[in-house]
């Protein structure tokens, strides 16, 4: 049974919709679509205005146009926290005296300044005088005392606004705890407004004393106030005044209206209500954000002459920031004393406490390479070495004396210094208070052995094993104990140096004998190479040594290849500021003995067994050249680069720095046969070392050489002003009276004790043993037999101890030497 069809199908739905379409088509007229483009009837438009032949021109005069706002570059500051906005927490500013400067102005610089950001000292300058020790003074001509204070913001606004966070004013009779008083600014937010300190309720009675510390001292109703009376809830100068940047900007924009409502004597009135008129600030703030900043008043009733050991038993005194008035300088070295050992144990109590929460969190359970919890707590751990060359060994010690020290066999025993032996005896003592609190039924009978062990990255550690006796009497025996104590290293600080560039002129000093002069001329040869070609900013200075007899003139003169070499350099290289000069020296009669130049040549000093010979040659070249010249002594058997010439530069600072360089000293691998001579290969063990004895090149300024020889002039190491006075300090054994160790230029420097400070330091690019190679390649040989006069640490080496040991091992063994 066929279904009725109720709903229209896909195909009547198409078909409605054909029809519609073809109607529609019909209906519609033909131009509605025939819209003209409108490029083609702006074409339309020039052909009907300029006619069919119109072409346009591009108009390309003044263009491209500038852009009428210059791009401007974006100027960064140098540091991000000028950008940022961090600034430094706190300035103090000191109100005094001419007459206290010396005195309470020094106690308190002395006592706070190495705690604060920045201090300075505020003074009258109406006859300033220049002959201060401190240097961060500030002197205002304006000696009327209600603008003083005033002064000093006007001051701080225009210098230090931007670069701290916090101010606090105070008079020269208030010590200031910087270590709490930091503290506490470090939790409050800089965003509000700080008026903070002691609270002062209206004004004292004439002739009465301030009240602090909430305490109000009101004058009587029928006794006559002085100006301002009615004024309440100032903060008290007396015990120190706090502000904030964002009051210090407000008082300096109304610092007009400051100067004229701020019109009576005491100070603490007029800050005070420059701040409320500026600040809005309704009062002192005794307390802000839950921080409170404590004052302690040694002048209150009860507290007058008593002692400090008395008041530091209170609580008041240990949480106050700032106690005053201090009677004497000497008291601000007292109560820094006191605060100082009340904060280093109460850093030693949470030390402790956080070093007993570690060891109960780790409680066996967790292994120590996850917590890496070390003794003592919070220091790395012993560097571990990369190689074998690397290990660090411990040093056997006892009382008196270290066995190997340095680390090598060249010393089996070397006493302890006086510095050394100090160090020991204290931490010796510390070990047996130590012992005494662990073991009381033992008592100390003696050092078994002790140990140490220096690690740059940890500190020195000592390991000490104590005979410590049990009972007494017959019963009595000894036990060892073992105790190790470490002393840490303290904060590392970069020691800052005065500014110095590259661009310094050198005078090289080089001093030669008469049997030195083949090596001289090879060394003015390199220094033409390497400087004179190159156009260095140097000078050479030659100083000959004649022997007494010893013709300084004619063909006969030793020198004359060496001068004539000279004048020629100096002529040729004339247009460039470049030349060479010469400085005679005439020996006396002991000096002049002929020398054997192979037996010399074993000496690591040019200068042979006469290394104070040394201080004769920069005696009398000096004059030659000045007090500001930067001096640079060498030797006629040095090899040297342009490097080494800047690194003197940088290293020997006026007035600050002198310059040893360590030099590497060359095998002489020609006669020795242990190694193969490379002038331009790097070093190495198999080619030589770094001497350490040789002292011979070292860099100075003259200033500093003189001061120095005339601070030993008086100890028995005579100036030498002319030839005739080297005998003075050429003395034969057991007749100088010059000072101990003095053998040289660095020892002067040493022993002198100067102000200045001693680089030394190995250079790669310094090397030695070049003289030794010449004289082989000339055909020459070295002696058998090590000169009396050549110790063991002044004569060269000819070989490492590894390639020494096996050609002996080859000697012995026939069998390898015939492989």
């Amino acid at each position: 049974m066929r279904r009725p069809v109720t709903a229209l199908n896909r195909n009547h739905y198409f078909v409605i919709g054909l029809l519609l379409g073809l109607l529609l088509s019909w209906h519609i007229p033909q131009d509605i679509w025939e819209e003209e483009c409108p490029e083609e009837a702006a074409e339309n438009l020039l052909i009907e205005r300029f006619g069919q032949e119109f072409e346009p021109h591009l108009n390309l005069i003044n263009k491209p146009l500038a852009a009428k706002k210059p791009v401007k570059n974006v100027i960064r500051p140098r540091y991000y926290s000028s950008e940022l906005g961090i600034r430094e927490k706190l300035f103090i500013g000191v109100m005094t005296s001419q007459e206290h400067i010396n005195t309470f102005a020094t106690a308190f610089n002395r006592t706070t300044a190495h705690l604060v950001n920045k201090i300075k000292f505020f003074i009258y300058a109406d006859s300033v005088k220049t002959n201060y020790k401190l240097k961060n003074i500030v002197g205002f001509t304006d000696t009327r005392e209600s603008r003083r204070p005033f002064h000093v913001i006007k001051y701080i606004a225009d210098n230090y606004l931007d670069e701290y966070d916090y101010f606090l004013l105070v008079p020269d009779t208030v010590y200031v705890d910087a270590r709490k008083l930091v503290k506490l600014l470090y939790h409050m937010s800089i965003t509000f407004d700080l008026y903070m300190g002691g609270a002062r309720i209206g004004l004292d009675p004439p002739g009465g004393s301030a009240s602090v510390d909430g305490q109000s001292n009101e004058p009587p109703a029928n006794e006559e106030q002085a100006p301002g009376a009615s004024d309440r809830n100032y903060c008290s100068l007396e015990a120190g005044i706090l502000l904030s940047s964002s009051v210090i900007r407000k008082m300096r924009n109304n610092l007009e209206r400051c100067v004229r409502i701020g019109s009576t004597s005491d100070h603490s009135v007029n800050i005070g209500r420059c701040v409320k008129y500026a600040s809005r600030v309704a009062g002192c703030q005794e307390s802000f954000q839950g921080m409170r900043q404590f004052s302690y008043a040694l002048d209150a009733p009860g507290r007058r002459h008593r002692e400090f050991s008395e008041l530091a038993k209170e609580e008041a005194f240990r949480n106050a920031s700032t106690v005053y008035p201090v009677q004497t300088p000497e008291d601000f070295y007292r109560l820094h004393a006191y605060y100082s050992k009340h904060h280093l144990e109460k850093v030693q109590e949470r030390g402790y406490a956080l070093e007993q929460k570690s060891y109960r969190i780790a409680n066996g359970s967790i292994s120590n390479k996850i917590l890496e919890i070390r003794w003592p707590l919070g220091m790395p751990p012993p560097s571990a070495p990369e190689t074998r060359h690397d290990i660090l060994t411990w040093q056997l010690l006892n009382g008196t004396h270290s066995f190997l020290p340095n680390g090598n066999a060249e010393h089996a025993l070397a006493p302890l210094t006086r510095i050394e032996a100090q160090d020991f005896a204290k931490v010796l003592e510390i070990a047996l208070q130590y012992a005494a609190l662990k073991h009381p039924r033992l008592s100390y009978h003696s050092l078994h052995s002790a140990y140490r062990k220096f690690d740059a990255t940890r500190g020195m550690d000592y390991q000490l094993h104590l005979n410590l006796q049990e009972g007494s009497g017959r019963s009595r025996r000894l036990v060892v104990k073992s105790f190790e104590v470490v002393k840490p290293l303290g904060r590392v600080e970069v020691v800052p140096s005065p500014y110095v560039t590259e661009s310094t002129r050198i005078a090289i000093l080089v001093p030669a004998f008469e049997h030195q002069v083949p090596d001289a001329l090879l060394f003015v040869e390199q220094y033409e190479r390497i400087c004179m070609q190159n156009q260095d900013n140097t000078f050479l200075l030659l100083i000959f040594m004649y022997r007494l007899d010893s013709p300084s003139k004619g063909d006969e003169d030793p020198f004359k290849a060496l001068k004539t070499l000279a004048l020629d350099l100096s002529s040729k290289y004339k247009t460039d500021g470049s030349r060479i000069a010469w400085v005679s020296i005439r020996l006396p009669e002991q000096l002049s003995d002929p020398v054997d130049p192979q037996g010399w040549l074993l000496h690591a000093s040019m200068y042979g067994p006469r290394q104070l010979l040394s201080l004769v040659v920069a005696d009398l070249a000096l004059p030659k050249l000045g007090l500001e010249s930067l001096v640079l002594l060498a030797t006629p058997g040095m090899i040297f680069k342009a490097d080494f010439l800047n690194r003197v530069r940088m290293n020997t600072i006026q007035g600050f720095q002198v310059y040893a360089p360590i030099g590497f000293q060359m095998y002489p691998c020609r006669w020795a046969q242990f190694c193969r001579e490379c002038d331009t290969c790097d070093v190495s063990q198999s080619s030589g070392y770094f001497d350490r004895h040789n002292h011979d090149v070292i860099a100075f300024y003259s200033r500093d050489y003189v001061q120095a020889r005339k601070l030993l002039h008086p100890q028995g190491l005579p100036i030498i002003r002319s030839d005739l006075d080297i005998d003075q300090l050429m003395l034969q054994p057991g007749e100088e009276t010059r000072p101990p160790g003095v053998e040289s230029i660095l020892d002067m420097f040493v022993a002198a004790q100067h102000s200045v400070h001693i680089l030394r330091g190995v250079e790669p690019n310094l090397r030695f043993g070049q003289n030794v190679r010449n004289h082989l390649a000339r055909g020459g040989t070295l002696p058998q037999s090590v000169p009396d006069s050549c110790g063991r640490e002044q004569c060269i080496h000819l070989a490492s101890r590894k390639q020494i040991g096996d050609a002996i091992i080859r000697y012995e063994d026939k069998s390898i030497l015939h492989k």
